[in-house]
């Protein structure tokens, strides 16, 4: 299976919990054994990809800036690439620049995706019941790209995927594992850094940086033995 095979679900999903007027975000990225999978809530109408009209990729944060900043300042976005996201209107960004964004995203290693695909036309809180129907499919495109390690981002997203309460203020740099079909994950919760948790970013980019050292620190230990 690829992952493309599961946006017929994702656009199911969106007739039943999503704005009618808006298409599904997907995801986006390294498909291959990316080294970080980032999950974030749920995409807005913000991403100028959920209007129907549009005809490029559909991945998350496209005509969108302060999220960028996470991966810039965690060194998984260059410069240039960053410097032109910060200079663009969100009507400025067309296929091919999207297609260049996430190039950059692919490079790095890392994927980009959402819990929920059913994108809203504000930034409202979705009940945790639709955010489960959701889950399965995020297995499913977990356990088609197989990321090294995944970050969920918030205590709504971060306890959902974990299947126990969590709270990520209580929580940081700590890890957990998943268990997707025969694959153990490792799990890291961190603070949801835009929209209302924009105030956390900083605590976000902290622990990002925290975990991806402790990874590469892991890494060479094995490598010594």
């Amino acid at each position: 299976m690829k992952i493309a095979d599961l946006n017929k679900e994702y656009d199911k999903l969106q007739n039943k919990y999503g704005a009618k007027e808006l298409d599904s975000i997907y995801n986006g990225g390294c498909e291959e054994n990316p080294d970080i999978c980032f999950v974030f809530m749920n995409p807005t109408g913000k991403n100028i990809a959920s209007a129907k009209s549009w005809h490029g990729r559909k991945s998350p944060w496209l005509g969108t800036k302060n999220i960028w900043k996470l991966f810039y300042e965690t060194n998984l976005l260059e410069k240039d690439v960053y410097k032109k996201i910060q200079e663009k209107k969100p009507n400025d960004w067309d296929e091919e620049f999207c297609e260049l964004v996430y190039s950059e995203v692919a490079n790095k290693k890392i994927f980009i995706t959402n819990l929920g695909k059913c994108t809203q036309i504000d930034a409202r809180p979705l009940p945790d019941e639709v955010l489960k129907k959701y889950l399965k499919l995020l297995f499913q495109e977990i356990d088609i790209i197989k990321p090294k390690i995944i970050i969920t981002f918030g205590n709504q997203v971060s306890s959902i995927i974990l299947k126990q309460n969590i709270s990520v203020s209580k929580n940081r740099k700590k890890c957990y594992d998943i268990k997707v079909h025969n694959n153990v994950y490792k799990v890291y919760p961190v603070y949801y850094p835009v929209g209302n948790g924009i105030f956390n970013i900083d605590k976000a980019i902290e622990d990002i940086k925290w975990i991806i050292a402790q990874e590469i620190k892991e890494k060479e230990c094995l490598i010594n033995e």
